[in-house]
């Protein structure tokens, strides 16, 4: 019979002791089971009663070679792959299995990434950049100096919406979800109420399922007005505020600023005319009005011919 080198992979992002059945199976109906010295799973096979034996990992033909003949010895070995995927031992494998090793080579995973996983390694990325022996740089920022590098990364990304540019739009929001971990992490830090990514992503996990009733509860929304609606209304009550417009952020870019405020009127039902008077100002608050009647966004409109004027700038000056 041939036998079995079942290399058995594990994700660096799920505890080490959940494995999937299979992966348990192999483990226990196993012959030898071999591993690089300090790999994750040893305490929990071990708590198992699994044997495993460590091995040196210096020279991976070496230990390729002693795998294949333990293999061929034996109806199966099982190797705890690395967090790193053992790639010099793969290819050492490899060769051998081309050479005619007369072993079958398996991969067996031992568990799998959910979606989302990669979010873990940003938080441990940015833990060790914060922690003592990581960056200076980092080290320092607070909530306020980094204000600034905010508001830069949210106008990137909705330029690199505004323009199309689907490569650069994965780019801009990984920069912009650094943001969110740099902030998590420093609050974590403080002495007084701290709180982290997880309290973070709770809260809007919660204010998600809250919102949505008709997805999440009994309550029927048949139409994106009638979300919205309710979604307004639950939040007027959660926040306890007494006007349509209250919690509108007045530091918005004007054009923003005034068809907010005018969305948020139209939708509880408060008509109040655009203009009051014959300046310059209510002339555009007039326009932003015609333009959301018109359903165009004046904001991107006047953006997107600010940036057509940049262009025709930079062709007259060839």
């Amino acid at each position: 019979m041939t036998g079995r080198l079942v290399l058995l992979s594990t994700s660096p992002r799920v505890a080490p002791g959940l494995l999937s059945g299979q992966a348990w199976s192999e483990l226990r109906d196993a012959g030898p089971v071999r591993a690089a010295d300090g790999h994750a799973l040893l305490p929990y096979l071990a708590a198992e009663g699994i044997d495993v034996r460590t091995e040196d990992t210096g020279a991976a033909p070496a230990l390729a070679a002693r795998l294949v003949s333990l293999a061929a010895e034996h109806r199966s070995v099982v190797w705890l792959v690395g967090a790193d995927g053992d790639p010099d031992l793969g290819l050492a494998l490899g060769e051998l299995a081309q050479r005619g090793a007369g072993v079958s080579l398996e991969m067996l995973p031992g568990s799998y990434d959910l979606p989302g996983a990669r979010l873990l390694d940003l938080v441990t990325t940015m833990d060790r950049l914060r922690s003592p022996g990581g960056c200076p740089w980092d080290a320092e920022q607070t909530h306020q100096s980094l204000a600034t590098y905010l508001l830069e990364e949210s106008y990137e990304t909705l330029e690199a919406i505004e323009t199309g540019d689907r490569h650069h739009l994965r780019e801009e929001l990984g920069d912009l979800l650094l943001q969110v971990a740099f902030h998590a992490r420093i609050a974590e830090e403080a002495p007084v109420d701290p709180w982290s990514v997880d309290d973070v992503a709770g809260d809007i996990v919660d204010k998600l399922v809250r919102r949505h009733p008709h997805v999440f509860g009994s309550e029927r929304a048949d139409t994106a007005a009638d979300v919205e609606a309710s979604w307004q209304a639950r939040k007027a009550l959660e926040k306890g505020r007494g006007s349509a417009v209250d919690g509108v952020p007045m530091a918005l870019p004007a054009l923003s600023l005034a068809g907010k405020l005018m969305h948020r009127a139209a939708s509880a039902g408060v008509h109040v005319e655009p203009g009051d008077d014959d300046g310059l100002g209510s002339r555009l608050m007039e326009m932003v009005a015609q333009a959301q009647s018109d359903g165009i966004d004046a904001e991107s409109e006047l953006r997107g011919a600010a940036r057509r004027y940049a262009e025709r700038v930079r062709a007259a000056e060839r």
